[in-house]
């Protein structure tokens, strides 16, 4: 999700689901670091509960932003073993780390010696010839014995070579059944299930084997689908009931963060999915992305575009 789920796509996304844990965009080692990491790490406080998601493979400087993690106030700091980009390869992080579960180990291990907030790890079922389930297995064993006690697995392997991320997200197929059969063997551990899931009603089924859901990409496109997760998933009310007043409140968000210098088409990129499938989306979308970086664009182009949504 990186360019995708920055600050201001998580506050629009709290609006929605007051329960659901929020993930940042994955951030290095190096870029928080040796880089900005102001810029990286604030955060609005409405976004709790929220998690860093750290790529890096250095026990030490994993350990240094984790505690950069804590300082700033995060709820928990999770371990990127998933990301299958070449460029992420040549880091030394992301799934190439899989075939190196004693290096994760040592980074858990440095990581939780340091916070007290929860180190967790997100990683697929595999890399390229890697044995399905073994491979999985060992992986988890070796990880869990350094302490984490909570792994977000991605059900499809990782092919580093010869497909691209984009690929890598659809291609390879997806094996569920090897995520509740880690379940089942590691009854103590947190097991949460990711990949390819785009509706609550899939959410309360993987429920009944794993002891929780990550929704990426669906829940950005069609972001009113967080909207019944606090009263499908958690049994409490829902933030709205309808679109257009969690926009409105969204709003207030937009001047304020436009009179502190925020461009507009930062923060209006986020909310494009918002009327997907309602009447006059495509016009809303339309007339959003053709004019939201203009200089002077402002909270009455979304105003304007709302109105097109009968």
């Amino acid at each position: 999700m990186l360019d995708w789920t920055d600050r201001h796509c998580r506050y629009f996304h709290r609006l929605l689901t007051k329960k659901a844990v929020l993930y940042t965009e994955m951030v290095t080692t190096g870029a928080l670091l040796h880089g900005d990491a102001e810029r990286h790490l604030r955060f609005n406080q409405e976004e709790h509960p929220i998690a860093l998601q750290l790529g890096g493979s250095d026990p030490q400087e994993m350990a240094e932003c984790a505690r950069l993690a804590e300082r700033y106030g995060y709820d928990e700091v999770n371990i990127n073993v998933g990301c299958p980009s070449e460029r992420v390869q040549k880091g030394a992080f992301g799934a190439c780390l899989m075939a190196e579960p004693s290096l994760i180990a040592d980074c858990v291990a440095a990581m939780q010696a340091a916070v007290k907030i929860p180190v967790t790890v997100k990683n697929r079922i595999g890399i390229d010839d890697q044995d399905d389930y073994g491979g999985l297995h060992a992986f988890i064993s070796t990880v869990s014995q350094a302490g984490c006690e909570t792994f977000i697995i991605h059900a499809r392997k990782a092919w580093l070579k010869g497909l691209s991320p984009k690929e890598n997200r659809d291609i390879p197929p997806l094996r569920y059944e090897l995520v509740y059969q880690i379940k089942q063997e590691f009854p103590q551990l947190e097991i949460i299930i990711n990949g390819g899931i785009t509706t609550l009603e899939q959410c309360q089924q993987h429920l009944q084997h794993v002891d929780g859901v990550m929704v990426g990409r669906e829940a950005y496109h069609n972001p009113w689908l967080l909207a019944q997760v606090d009263p499908l998933i958690y049994g409490v009310d829902a933030p709205f009931l309808e679109r257009k007043a969690a926009f409105e409140v969204f709003l207030d968000y937009v001047q304020a963060q436009q009179e502190a210098g925020v461009a507009l088409n930062h923060m209006s990129r986020h909310i494009l999915g918002l009327f997907q499938g309602m009447p006059g989306a495509r016009a809303f979308r339309r007339l959003i992305s053709e004019n939201a970086h203009k200089q002077k664009a402002g909270i009455e182009l979304l105003r304007e575009s709302c109105e097109k949504i009968t």
